[in-house]
């Protein structure tokens, strides 16, 4: 029972604080300075078992004596220099020096000072420009004098521009002559003869002439027609394409494929096709071991199976009927596929087309533009409206050679070619 009893005056103490008074007089005790009057004798302790519960044991305050603190270090003076202001970023304040050189505030230093001297506002006087009135007055000797060395000098600068060039410090300076823009004359005589050259339609005759004689004499050079056709055919369901078979050749030489077999094989053999075959043909030309180097193809109806394959490759070539290039008459169709030239507008509604050598003669040329005119006639679209022969149909026919110039050629000698050529083809 006895050892319970600290135990439970401690816990006494810790639920039950002492009141805020007491704290005050405890705190007062320990951090003041003056002498504490002697406590008054502590009460006996009871006997009872609950009188430590009423009466705290008081807390006796314990005071320490002060640490000493160490002398402070001597203050070491900065090194001064002439007219360099001290740091105050080493904790010293700024000190008149002996002997040295005071500087003066600037405005911007001041305005960083509390209590700083004033600095009273800088005027100046206004700067105008001397009236009139006010200049000195110079002699008339003196101006004589100044008016006599301009003079000179002005003459002496009129002579250098006049020589083209100026002098400067002992360097001569020449001037850009400004000259006159420079104006096209035009030749009145020149002018004539390139209104006449655009104006002027030559007969077919005529036109071959000045094509040889303008002609290169390094290679052969091919004539050839370019036919600009109307506005309408730029439309592309209008088609205008043909061949034509020229009477003397064009001077070029056409390789003829022919897809036949038997009997047809060997007459296209005979009218001088340059390949010839059937379905052994086709599937070498799939396989890549013959080359398509033709330039037109001919074919038996019977073969229009196999040629199916190759349509991919060729195209354009493709034989037709309405061409003539799919028939059961191969040697005919060998015989014109090796003389005929064909033809066939391009976007812009133009034809082009070779028409034989510059070095045929003139009427073999002649006759070639004949027949070409009147296959050109007769491959006109159905669909082409409002025209006539040639009206709304062709609009311009140049010939020229190969790398010379070209000359228009006119509707009316055109007409009497094709009309010649059409009696020549009828006896």
């Amino acid at each position: 029972m006895a050892a319970f009893k600290p135990l439970l005056s401690r816990g006494f103490r810790l639920h039950n604080p002492p009141p805020p008074c007491q704290i005050a007089t405890l705190l007062r005790r320990h951090f003041s300075s003056e002498p504490q009057p002697t406590p008054p004798p502590e009460p006996q302790p009871s006997s009872q078992p609950m009188a430590n519960f009423r009466n705290p044991i008081p807390i006796q305050p314990v005071s320490y004596p002060a640490k000493p603190q160490a002398p402070p270090p001597e203050e070491s003076q900065p090194e001064y220099i002439p007219g360099r202001p001290l740091r105050h970023s080493e904790g010293q304040q700024e000190r008149e020096m002996p002997n040295a050189e005071r500087r003066s505030w600037s405005r911007d230093e001041m305005r960083y000072m509390k209590d700083g001297p004033t600095i009273s506002p800088v005027s100046y006087a206004a700067r105008v420009a001397p009236l009139p009135e006010d200049r000195e007055n110079v002699g008339e000797e003196e101006k004589g004098g100044r008016f006599e060395e301009m003079e000179i000098e002005r003459r002496r600068i009129d002579e250098f521009r006049r020589r083209g060039g100026l002098r400067y410090g002992g360097m001569e300076v020449r001037e850009e002559v400004n000259l006159p823009f420079p104006q096209f004359i035009r030749a009145d005589n020149a002018d004539k003869k390139t209104e006449e050259k655009a104006k002027t339609v030559y007969d077919v005759k005529e036109a071959i002439r000045l094509v040889k004689a303008n002609a290169r004499k390094t290679f052969e050079e091919t004539l050839e027609a370019h036919v600009r056709m109307t506005r309408d055919l730029v439309r592309t369901d209008l088609k205008l394409d043909g061949s034509v078979r020229l009477p003397h050749g064009a001077g070029k030489t056409y390789r003829v494929a022919v897809f036949a077999e038997g009997a047809s094989a060997d007459e296209a053999r005979e009218a001088g096709a340059d390949v010839v075959g059937g379905p052994e043909l086709v599937e070498s030309i799939v396989a890549g071991k013959t080359k398509m180097d033709f330039d037109k193809c001919i074919a038996t109806p019977p073969m229009i199976k196999h040629l199916k394959k190759i349509a991919k490759y060729l195209k354009k070539l493709m034989p037709d009927t309405k061409k003539g290039t799919l028939t059961n008459d191969i040697s005919r169709a060998v015989k014109e596929a090796k003389e005929s030239v064909p033809f066939e507008k391009d976007k812009t509604a133009i034809v082009h087309v070779p028409l034989g050598k510059v070095k045929f003669p003139e009427n073999s040329l002649k006759e070639n533009i004949g027949a070409f005119v009147h296959a050109l006639l007769l491959a006109k679209p159905a669909g082409l409206k409002k025209s006539s022969k040639f009206a709304g149909y062709v609009d311009t026919f140049h010939i020229a050679s190969t790398m010379g110039r070209s000359y228009p050629v006119s509707i009316q000698s055109l007409s009497m070619a094709a009309d010649q050529f059409s009696k020549t083809q009828v006896k």
